[in-house]
């Protein structure tokens, strides 16, 4: 089993900056891609970010592609999501996900084995 949890989330004002962390403890698949994902109770879960742990390669939704920043410490087993320029349509329940296995695809949920339980980011007009 894995466990992710997030962190990080909160208010702010539209223009600020968040940083969100996904630590994974228990059996974790250090080798595999890690992602980041939001919801709104209007909208299904929707791809933002994920990264692949083998040569760091880094993936964007167009929406954040440019004010996001996907990273990882493969020592401390945790990802992160760092925002600038936020805007109020950013405002969603994050969640983190992680594969278990190699995937060429990582933006969808169903190609992830494993979520965190959200945490929250409203930006404020």
């Amino acid at each position: 089993q894995v466990q992710l949890v997030e962190s990080g989330g909160g208010l702010v004002q539209a223009g600020g900056s968040l940083r969100l962390s996904c630590a994974a403890s228990g059996r974790t698949f250090s080798n595999y891609a890690m992602g980041w994902f939001r919801q709104t109770p209007e909208k299904e879960r929707e791809f933002v970010a994920a990264i692949r742990w083998s040569g760091g390669s880094t993936y964007y939704s167009d929406s954040v592609k440019g004010r996001f920043t996907i990273s990882r410490d493969n020592a401390k087993n945790t990802v992160y999501l760092q925002m600038n320029g936020l805007k109020p349509e950013d405002t969603a329940v994050y969640f983190c996900a992680q594969q278990t296995y190699y995937r060429l695809s990582l933006y969808y949920t169903a190609h992830y084995d494993y979520w965190g339980q959200g945490t929250q980011v409203t930006v404020s007009s």
